[in-house]
C-alpha cells in the first residue's frame, strides 16, 4: 500500500510475499533508516545500532555488538548470571506462593529483565532510584512510546522545530535522564579500569574502542552512550514484553499450559528447576514461543526502512527516500498464510519448517535481512528460559475468582506493545523440593 504521509512517500508492507521483496530480493536498496526525530534526540543523532543509517559506521558497530554481546560465546558466558537472577526471582515468587497472595507478574518480569540487562551491559545492577525517580521501566517505556508515536516533524521536516505536538520537549527530557545516567556509568568504568585494567562488561569493551584506530569512524562518548541505550533497551524491554505475553496466553489457555507443564515434567522432572541445557529438548515450549511472537510480535511495526535509490518492486516504482513500514503484526495474522490466524494454537507448528529467524517471511518478529535484530538468539534464550521456569515451578490462577476466559489481552501503544494492564496471578508451588537461590 502506498500513502503520502506529509511530504514522505510511504509504503506499507503487510504480506509475506511483499516483505520478501523488500527485505530479501531488494534488501540492499532498503537497508538504511529514514531521518527520525525521536532517534535524533534520544539516540544522540541516530548514532545507535537500531537507527543509524546504513554504511561503514553501522557495519562497524553491528560487528562490535554481535561479537561482544550477541555471539554464542558471549551468550553462554552470561549463563550463570541468568541462572542466579532467575533463581532470586523464583525464590521471591515462592514466598508469595506460600502466603497465597497475587504476584504482579508484569512488574516481576520487567524487573528481572532489567537486572539481567544491567549486569550484561554495565557489569552490575542499579536500583530505580539510581537511575531516575520514575524508574527504569517508566523511562524506557516513555522512550519506546515517543519513538513510535506519529510525529508531524518526521513527515513535514521544516515544521519539526515548531514542536507542534510537544513531543520534542518530552524527547529532550528522556534524553537528559539517559545522558546523566550513562555519563555516570562511563565515569565509573573509566575509574575502575584505571585500577585493575580488566575488561568486565560491554561498557568496558565500548570504552576500549573510544578514540582508538580500530574503527574507520572515531568512537566518542556520544557513540558509546547511544549504543549502550540500544543494548539496554533491546535486552530489557523486548524480552520482558515477549515473556509477559507468553505467560498471559498460557494462563488464558489452560490446555496449552498443561501440555507445556507435562513436557517439562518429562524432560526436566519435578525435582529441579529448568536449566538452559534443557531448552533444546523442549519442543512444545518452542512452539508456544513461536505462536506468542506470531500473535504478539514485540515490535508490531518493524523499525522503518528507507529507500537509498529509486527502485522497481514487483512492477511498482518506489522513489528514493521512500519510507518502508513492515507490518509484522498483520503478516503474522495473514489468513493466506495461517489457518485460524486469530487463534492461539501452538500445534500449528507441528511438522512445520517455519522458523522465526528471518528466513520464512510468514513469521518475522525479528525482521529479516541486513537490519534484522542482532539480539535474536539472546532474546529467545531469555524468553524460553523464563517462560519455562515460571510454569515449571508454579501453577497460576487469576485473583478474585476471575475465569481464564476473562483475562484481558489489551495492548499498550509503543515501539514495543506490552500489556495495557499488568498481569496479576496467584502462584502455587509445583516442585517437590525446596531450592534456595544460592543453588542457581
Amino acid at each position: 500500500m502506498h500513502m503520502r504521509l506529509g511530504l514522505i512517500p510511504t509504503i506499507v508492507v503487510s504480506s509475506p510475499e511483499a516483505a520478501e521483496l523488500f527485505l530479501k530480493t531488494h534488501d540492499l536498496v532498503f537497508a538504511t533508516r529514514p531521518p527520525h526525530e525521536a532517534a535524533k534526540h534520544i539516540s544522540w543523532e541516530q548514532r545507535n545500532l537500531t537507527f543509524a543509517p546504513y554504511g561503514p559506521y553501522w557495519r562497524d558497530i553491528r560487528k562490535m555488538c554481535t561479537l561482544e554481546l550477541h555471539s554464542n560465546h558471549k551468550i553462554n558466558s552470561f549463563r550463570e548470571m541468568r541462572s542466579e537472577e532467575i533463581g532470586l526471582a523464583i525464590k521471591s515468587i515462592r514466598e508469595a506462593a506460600l502466603d497465597r497472595v497475587a504476584v504482579d507478574l508484569s512488574a516481576r518480569i520487567t524487573s528481572l529483565n532489567a537486572d539481567m540487562a544491567c549486569r550484561m551491559v554495565f557489569g552490575k545492577k542499579y536500583s530505580d532510584k539510581e537511575f531516575d525517580e520514575r524508574g527504569f521501566k517508566a523511562v524506557v517505556q516513555e522512550a519506546m512510546h515517543l519513538t513510535a508515536i506519529p510525529n508531524l516533524g518526521d513527515y513535514i521536516p521544516f515544521i519539526a522545530p515548531l514542536d507542534l505536538q510537544g513531543l520534542t520537549k518530552r524527547m529532550k527530557d528522556v534524553s537528559r535522564v539517559f545522558d546523566d545516567f550513562f555519563e555516570k556509568i562511563i565515569d565509573e568504568h573509566i575509574q575502575s579500569k584505571d585500577k585493575d585494567g580488566k575488561t568486565k562488561d560491554f561498557v568496558d569493551v565500548m570504552l576500549r574502542f573510544m578514540g582508538s584506530e580500530e574503527s574507520e569512524y572515531r568512537i566518542e562518548r556520544t557513540n558509546v552512550k547511544a549504543i549502550i541505550l540500544d543494548m539496554l533497551a533491546g535486552s530489557m524491554d523486548t524480552s520482558a514484553t515477549a515473556t509477559e505475553w507468553a505467560i498471559s496466553e498460557l494462563i488464558k489457555h489452560p490446555r496449552v499450559l498443561n501440555k507445556v507443564q507435562k513436557e517439562l515434567e518429562t524432560v526436566v522432572g519435578l525435582e529441579k528447576m529448568v536449566e538452559e541445557s534443557d531448552l533444546e529438548r523442549l519442543e512444545y515450549l518452542d512452539m508456544v514461543v513461536k505462536e506468542t511472537l506470531r500473535l504478539h510480535p514485540v515490535g508490531p511495526l518493524l523499525v522503518p526502512h528507507a529507500a537509498m535509490e529509486d527502485c522497481t518492486v514487483d512492477g511498482f516504482h518506489i522513489p528514493n527516500k521512500s519510507r518502508i513500514i513492515v507490518n509484522a503484526w498483520a503478516i503474522g495474522r495473514d489468513p493466506n498464510s495461517w489457518t485460524d490466524p486469530e487463534k492461539f494454537y501452538p500445534e500449528r507448528f507441528v511438522g512445520s519448517s517455519i522458523d522465526l529467524r528471518g528466513r520464512d517471511f510468514q513469521l518475522i518478529p525479528f525482521g529479516s535481512g541486513r537490519r534484522s535484530c542482532p539480539g535474536l538468539q539472546l532474546g529467545l534464550t531469555v524468553v524460553r528460559l523464563l517462560v519455562a521456569q515460571l510454569v515449571h515451578c508454579f501453577d497460576w490462577e487469576l485473583p478474585n475468582g476471575m475465569l481464564h476466559t476473562e483475562l484481558d489481552m489489551e495492548e499498550e501503544f509503543g515501539l514495543t506493545t506490552p500489556r495495557a494492564n499488568h498481569l496479576r496471578a496467584i502462584p502455587t508451588c509445583r516442585l517437590r523440593s525446596y531450592y534456595s537461590a544460592s543453588k542457581f
